[in-house]
C-alpha cells in the first residue's frame, strides 16, 4: 500500500493514534475482563487478552513515542535545531528506551528467550560496522535494533521498506536520524525508481558512518514467503544467471539477495566490518493466523553474528556475486540445523538475557566464540 504523504501522517495518522490510545486505555478493564472470559471458555492459552494486551501496549508504546518527540521537536527551536548532533543523541536515548520497554513487556507477555551468538572481539572494535541480515517474521528489525542499541553499544542507521512510515513513531523518529526508506519493488508495469538511485541512498547513507556506528541492511529486500522465493529465482533467470538461479533454487529458508545495496554500503565504507546474521525462531509467524495460532510464543530466538574479513570480498563484480551467495547459503545452512522442532508446553516464563551477556556458539560452528557477562 502506498505511504501517504508527510502532511497526511504527521497531522491526521499521528493525532489519530494518540487518541485511539485515550481511548483504549479508558476502556481497557472492560475489554481486558470480556477478553479473559472469551479465553476461559473457547481456548486454554489465553491468547485473546495476550493480543489485546500486546497491542494495547504497542498503540500506548506509538502514542508515548509521538508525544516525546513533539517535546523534542519544540526543545529543538520547533525544529530549527532537530539534525543538531546534541538533538541526535537525544533521539538515539529516545529510541533505546523505546524498544526496552517494548521488549520488557514482551518477554512476560509472549514468553521469549533471545539468545545472541557473536565471534570473540566482536566488542572490542569502535569502527563502523556493515551488517547483513536474513529477514524473516516479524519484529526480527525490532530486535537487531535493539541488539544494536542495548548489547552491542552501537548506533543504528537502518535501510528498511517505506511502508514502516504507516507507523507515526517510526515514521517520525526514523527520518530524523539517519536511516533510509525505500519503496518496494512495485507491479512490472509501474513507475520505480531506479536501482542506481536506490544505491545511490544507501551509499550517502554509509559514507559518512562515525566510530560504534552501523548499518543494518535487509539483502532480501522483504520477509520470507514462498511467493518471494519463487520470484527472486525468476528474476535471476530473466537475467540470465541460470547458474545463481539453481543455486538460489536450493535455499529452502532464504531468499536470493538483491547485492547492489549491500554491495553500495560496503563501497562507501571501506573501513567498516563486515558482518551477517542468521536467525531463527520466528520462522512459522508471517501473518495474523500464525501470531494467534502461536501465542503465547514460547520461543528461542538464536541469532548468529559472524564477520567477514575486507580481504576475502571480492571486487571483481561476478566473484562479488557468488561470494554473497555463498554466505546466504551459509545461512540457509544454519537455520535448518537450528530450526526449532517443537515447543515443551511448560516451558517457564523466559527472559531476555540481560546487556551484554552472550553465550558461547558451538565450538564447531563458529570457532573462538566468546561469552560476555
Amino acid at each position: 500500500m502506498r505511504v501517504p504523504p508527510t502532511w497526511v501522517r504527521r497531522l491526521v495518522l499521528a493525532p489519530a493514534v494518540i487518541l485511539a490510545a485515550a481511548v483504549f486505555t479508558a476502556f481497557l478493564p472492560l475489554w481486558l475482563v470480556v477478553a479473559t472470559a472469551v479465553s476461559i471458555f473457547v481456548e486454554p492459552r489465553l491468547r485473546t487478552p495476550r493480543l489485546l494486551w500486546m497491542g494495547y501496549l504497542y498503540l500506548l508504546w506509538d502514542a508515548a513515542g509521538l508525544i516525546a518527540l513533539f517535546a523534542l521537536w519544540i526543545a529543538s527551536g520547533f525544529g530549527r535545531g532537530i539534525h543538531s548532533p546534541g538533538f541526535r543523541r537525544a533521539h538515539y536515548r529516545l529510541v533505546a528506551r523505546m524498544l526496552e520497554f517494548l521488549f520488557w513487556n514482551g518477554r512476560a507477555v509472549l514468553r521469549l528467550d533471545i539468545d545472541v551468538r557473536v565471534p570473540a572481539g566482536f566488542h572490542d572494535d569502535d569502527g563502523p560496522r556493515v551488517i547483513a541480515s536474513r529477514h524473516a517474521g516479524p519484529g526480527d528489525s525490532f530486535i537487531l535494533v535493539h541488539a544494536l542499541y542495548h548489547w552491542f553499544d552501537r548506533s543504528p542507521r537502518v535501510v528498511m521498506k517505506d511502508t514502516m512510515q504507516w507507523d507515526p513513531a517510526i515514521d517520525v523518529v526514523l527520518n530524523r536520524l539517519p536511516n533510509r526508506f525505500l519503496a518496494p519493488e512495485p507491479a512490472p508495469d509501474a513507475r520505480r525508481t531506479s536501482d542506481h538511485v536506490l544505491q545511490g541512498r544507501i551509499r550517502e547513507l554509509a559514507s559518512d558512518m562515525g566510530p560504534r556506528d552501523a548499518l543494518l541492511i535487509f539483502p532480501e529486500g522483504g520477509n520470507f514467503t514462498e511467493r518471494r522465493r519463487t520470484g527472486a529465482i525468476e528474476r535471476l533467470h530473466a537475467a540470465g544467471l541460470h547458474a545463481a538461479a539453481e543455486r538460489a533454487a536450493r535455499l529452502q529458508n532464504v531468499m536470493a539477495p538483491r547485492p547492489g545495496g549491500l554491495f553500495a554500503a560496503i563501497d562507501a565504507a571501506p573501513d567498516a566490518d563486515v558482518f551477517f546474521v542468521a536467525h531463527t525462531g520466528l520462522d512459522r509467524i508471517r501473518t495474523i493466523t500464525d501470531v494467534w495460532r502461536e501465542l503465547p510464543t514460547d520461543k528461542t530466538i538464536t541469532m548468529r553474528f559472524w564477520d567477514v574479513s575486507r580481504a576475502d570480498i571480492p571486487t571483481d563484480h561476478d566473484e562479488r556475486n557468488d561470494w554473497l551467495l555463498a554466505e546466504w547459503e551459509e545461512i540457509d545452512d544454519w537455520i535448518e540445523e537450528h530450526r526449532p522442532t517443537s515447543v515443551p508446553e511448560a516451558r517457564p516464563i523466559a527472559r531476555i538475557r540481560r546487556r551484554r551477556s552472550f553465550p558461547s556458539e558451538h565450538p564447531r560452528r563458529v570457532p573462538g566464540a566468546t561469552r560476555r557477562e
